[in-house]
């Protein structure tokens, strides 16, 4: 018996419907690559894969994977935009306060995908997002030695 075979990057982006061009795979690439990108990041490794790629061409890519579900963007408030490849299993982030650091955590006690809201107010939620506010353990660390 044989394994399932994994979908190239290419059979990926035609599967959600999108064309697939050079950029295209080297941006998804990048951002599985990476750990919570932000444009500028994706934007050169992109760059060192196929070339020159403008800041706009990547924002354009980056809209388009993310409304096809192959990449998720991740807002903190008060930092620009960060992307990663980790997408459909609703998990959540830890964001340290003082190095901005990102962190995946698995969805918060209870049953997945962590919808149960202590009222919905006649919403039908279908998606949770929870981001945890602290210091990392090398912050942490470093404040109290000061």
């Amino acid at each position: 018996m044989t394994e399932p075979q994994t979908p190239t990057t290419a059979e990926e982006l035609r599967g959600a419907g999108l064309r697939v061009t050079a950029a295209r795979v080297a941006l998804l690439e990048t951002v599985r690559d990476g750990d919570h990108l932000g444009v500028d990041a994706i934007a050169s490794g992109v760059r060192d894969r196929v070339g020159h790629i403008s800041v706009q061409a990547v924002y354009d890519a980056l809209s388009a994977l993310t409304e096809a579900g192959l990449v998720r963007r991740l807002e903190p408030p008060g930092s620009p935009a960060l992307y990663e490849g980790r997408v459909g299993d609703n998990h959540h982030h830890l964001v340290c306060r003082s190095c901005g650091a990102v962190v995946d955590v698995d969805c918060a006690v209870g049953h997945a995908p962590c919808l149960t809201a202590s009222d919905d107010r006649g919403f039908a939620i279908d998606e949770a997002e929870v981001i945890y506010w602290g210091l990392c353990p090398q912050c942490s660390q470093a404040k109290a030695s000061s």
